[in-house]
């Protein structure tokens, strides 16, 4: 088992940045692909980001390439969501996801495991 819990979410204004952590516990997350999805008021949950187990690999939606990035610490089980440029159309609960396979996350949108979500909101 793995128990992701996340941080760092908040009120933000349009324009400025947050920075998400996803603390595992239970396991190393060495050996899981990691991800972050969100889910806004009324909406279905969609992908936004993940990281291969090493990090060498980094995928992303198109709605934040370019503004989010995704890391990992393997040695700390973290992993981080940098974002920046934020847009009011971000505002979501975000949740953390992990899984052993890349295809879970990023084509089919399902984990494993997932932690309870750390709202973000960002005020135009």
């Amino acid at each position: 088992q793995v128990q992701l819990v996340e941080s760092g979410g908040g009120l933000v204004q349009a324009g400025g940045s947050l920075r998400l952590s996803c603390a595992a516990s239970g396991r190393t997350i060495s050996s899981y692909v990691m991800g972050w999805f969100r889910q806004a008021p009324g909406k279905e949950r969609e992908f936004v980001a993940a990281i291969s187990w090493k990090g060498g690999s980094t995928y992303y939606s198109d709605s934040v390439k370019g503004r989010f990035t995704i890391s990992r610490d393997n040695a700390k089980n973290t992993v981080y969501l940098q974002m920046n440029s934020l847009k009011p159309e971000d505002t979501a609960v975000y949740y953390c996801a992990a899984d052993p396979l890349t295809n879970t996350i990023v084509v089919s949108s399902r984990a494993r495991y997932w932690g309870q979500g750390t709202q973000v909101t960002v005020s135009s």
